[in-house]
């Protein structure tokens, strides 16, 4: 009697079937449907207050677009990516070996991307994504100095002078522009390049996931995660976004740490330092990624890695100590980017509905297998909820800061990919039904909404 519970959680678990796989499927169920009413509810009400003329600035809220029903040269490859993982993903991914796996999902995430992308045409879809005047690409032409541009970086952040920079570039460290302007030294300029290279870089994150899952939690785990992080509903915004970017880079660092912690010898110890390097770098590409710490400590608690977690530290703040010699100190261009955001018209957005829109836009991005991680997450204790708990814990930060008012389907893509290591705590035999409504979701949003930012 002394272990029974009581009031209305005792009389929950009565009326539950007594069979543990069915209560964990209901209760599946009831995550979901609070998390489709939950999104349906921010979707009525972004409705109602863009007709009352309220700012969200969000046509389509709690999505940043507008609604635009339509098929295009993507559709059919999309449709066919999304059947293929379905059917033969688990199975394959169950026994097809470690390397030719994780080439197969990164390959299979690829093509998922870019088919997404390609509704809305070459042009539209991929190559001019990058090219808008809010763009990175927009300001590359203005650095003729490398070095310069970091001294003077703080200078251009704020609006309203005519040597501003433009919005993402002003809204971000200098380490993203640096990347851009890195690929048209080498002849890689222009759209379409930085679009290709974008997408190919940020879906290291498809095999980063599964690496870190397997370096904590075991292969079997890692085994179930692959096809989710393949037919991950955010490739909507990944194709093309310089977010996507950022998650494969901060990901890629948190799997190399992983996987440098349960090592020993001097590999590991490169690999800890490079860990370092990339979760440092990540740092000045975007200023929100300091919220990769939860991840990183979820790494340090289960393996005990304290040496690695010390070297990655080493590296780190020698990307911080070479931006500082440059002239760039992140702290100044972060208190300026506060400044920059309340200048602009999108800080009248009112936080009161974003508060909430911003979770039921993580719901779409995630895909609904997120409301499931959770819920599996807070009753396991195992490695894989705790990586799904911390991606929570990273978005709900962000979102109670006020600092993140809509368009986080794509702003946080680098925090929604880790919601796909909740495939992990599912039963196997319930992976295919999640992973079609993960796809339908994302072939849903891509053939309904103009999705732009």
């Amino acid at each position: 009697m002394a272990d029974r519970p009581g009031g209305i959680t005792f009389a929950v678990v009565r009326l539950l079937p007594q069979r543990p796989g069915i209560q964990s499927a209901r209760a599946d169920l009831i995550a979901f449907v609070v998390a489709v009413a939950g999104t349906a509810v921010a979707a009525v009400a972004g409705a109602l207050l863009n007709d009352a003329g309220v700012p969200l600035h969000a046509d389509a809220a709690p999505l940043f677009g507008f609604w635009l029903p339509r098929i295009g040269p993507g559709t059919p490859l999309a449709v066919a990516t999304a059947g293929v993982v379905i059917a033969w993903g688990p199975p394959l991914a169950a026994r097809l070996p470690w390397s030719s796996l994780l080439a197969a999902g990164y390959l299979a995430a690829l093509c998922w991307t870019f088919s997404l992308a390609l509704i809305d045409g070459w042009q539209d879809g991929i190559a001019g994504r990058l090219t808008d005047w809010t763009e990175y690409l927009h300001d590359v032409p203005r650095v003729t100095d490398i070095g310069a541009m970091l001294g003077s970086f703080t200078e251009h952040i704020l609006a309203g002078r005519p040597d501003s920079w433009t919005v993402h570039v002003s809204g971000h460290p200098p380490g993203v522009l640096l990347c851009y302007v890195w690929l048209d030294r080498i002849g890689l300029g222009g759209g379409a390049w930085a679009a290709v290279v974008t997408v190919l870089v940020g879906t290291l994150a498809v095999v980063a996931v599964p690496v870190t899952v397997r370096a904590l939690a075991g292969a079997t785990a890692a085994r179930a995660v692959v096809p989710f992080a393949v037919l991950f509903p955010g490739a909507v915004w990944a194709g093309v976004s310089a977010d996507w970017m950022f998650a494969g880079i901060v990901a890629t660092g948190v799997a190399l740490l992983a996987v440098a912690s349960v090592r020993t010898g001097p590999d590991a110890w490169a690999t800890a330092v490079f860990a370092g390097v990339l979760l440092g770098f990540g740092l000045f590409v975007n200023y929100g990624l300091v919220l990769m710490f939860p991840l990183v400590c979820v790494v340090l608690l289960r393996t005990r890695g304290i040496r690695a977690v010390l070297l990655a530290s080493v590296g780190t703040a020698g990307v911080v100590a070479a931006f500082a010699l440059h002239g760039f100190w992140w702290l100044d261009g972060y208190h300026l980017v506060i400044q920059r955001y309340q200048q602009g018209d999108f800080a009248q957005r009112p936080y009161s509905y974003w508060v909430g829109g911003n979770l039921a836009a993580l719901l779409i991005s995630a895909g609904p297998l997120a409301a499931v991680a959770v819920r599996r997450a807070v009753l396991d204790r195992g490695a894989a909820a705790w990586l799904v708990l911390a991606a929570a814990v990273a978005v709900l930060a962000a979102d109670v800061s006020g600092l993140s008012k809509a368009e986080v389907e794509r702003i946080w893509l680098p925090f929604a990919v880790w919601f796909a290591v909740g495939a992990a705590l599912l039963p196997a035999r319930h992976h295919r039904w999640w992973l079609a409504g993960q796809a339908l979701t994302a072939l849903a949003v891509n053939h309904l909404i103009a999705t732009n930012w």
